[in-house]
C-alpha cells in the first residue's frame, strides 16, 4: 500500500504544507487526549514503511518518533486535559487538540488530512481519512508522535501514582486500573465524567482503539 498517495495527489495540485492529524487516549480512563500534527517534506521519504503506531513496538515508535522530528518540515503534540475532556466532552476535546496543533506558531498549514470522520469546519481545506493512520504517512507520523508523548507522560505520572499500573496499560481500562480505582478511588489526572460508563464499556472501547488497524 503506497501510504504517501494522499499526499502526492496534493503536491502535485500546488499544496505544499499537507499536515496530517492525529489523536490518541480518547478510550483512556485518565490523562489527557493528546494529538499531533505532522508536515512532511514533498522531498522526504521514511527509512522504514510507516505503521499505525498501535501496530509498531515501542522500540520501534521511540525510533521513528526521533526520526519524524528531524526529518519533518513542521510537527507539534497538543493536548486536552482531562479537565477540559470533563467540560466539553471526550469527541469535543479530541478535536480541540488536533485544531490546537494547527495554530501553533510556525504551522501555517494549506491542507489538513485529518484521521477519523469528521473534523470541525476550518478556513483550512481538509479531508478526513477513515483508519487514516494506515493510509497516509502524515497521519501516521502524527499518530507515532502522538502515542510516544503520551505513552511517556503517563508512565512519568505512574512515578506519583503506582497502584493503577499506568507504566504499563498508559491509563487505559485494564484489572489492575479498575482495582486501583476501587481500592484508592480516582486522581487529579482521571476523568470523573467517564464515572457513569460501565466497566464492560470502557473495556470494549479500549479493545476497539487498540486493535491493529487494516
Amino acid at each position: 500500500m503506497d501510504r504517501y498517495r494522499f499526499e502526492k495527489q496534493l503536491w502535485s495540485e500546488g499544496f505544499r504544507r499537507i499536515m496530517g492529524l492525529d489523536e490518541v487516549g480518547r478510550g483512556c480512563l485518565c490523562g489527557p487526549v493528546v494529538a499531533a500534527g505532522v508536515i512532511i517534506r514533498p522531498d522526504y521519504s521514511l527509512n522504514r514503511d510507516v505503521a499505525d503506531s498501535k501496530t509498531l513496538t515501542e522500540k520501534e515508535r521511540e525510533e521513528l518518533a526521533l526520526e519524524i522530528k528531524e526529518e519533518s518540515e513542521f510537527w507539534t503534540v497538543q493536548e486536552s486535559s482531562a479537565a477540559e475532556i470533563d467540560r466539553i466532552n471526550i469527541l469535543r476535546a479530541s478535536l480541540q487538540a488536533m485544531v490546537k496543533c494547527t495554530k501553533e506558531t510556525g504551522a501555517n498549514p494549506d491542507y489538513l488530512l485529518v484521521d477519523g470522520n469528521r473534523f470541525v469546519p476550518s478556513l483550512i481545506r481538509y479531508k478526513c481519512v477513515v483508519k487514516g493512520d494506515d493510509k497516509s504517512a502524515s497521519i501516521a507520523a502524527a499518530s507515532i508522535l502522538a502515542k510516544v508523548y503520551r505513552d511517556r507522560l503517563m508512565r512519568n505520572l505512574h512515578q506519583d501514582y503506582p497502584v493503577y499500573g499506568w507504566d504499563t496499560n498508559v491509563g487505559y481500562p485494564t484489572q489492575q486500573h479498575f482495582d486501583g480505582l476501587q481500592k484508592h478511588g480516582y486522581t487529579k489526572h482521571h476523568r470523573k465524567s467517564f464515572k457513569l460508563r460501565t466497566e464492560r464499556q470502557f473495556m470494549q472501547t479500549a479493545s476497539n482503539e487498540n486493535e491493529p488497524q487494516s
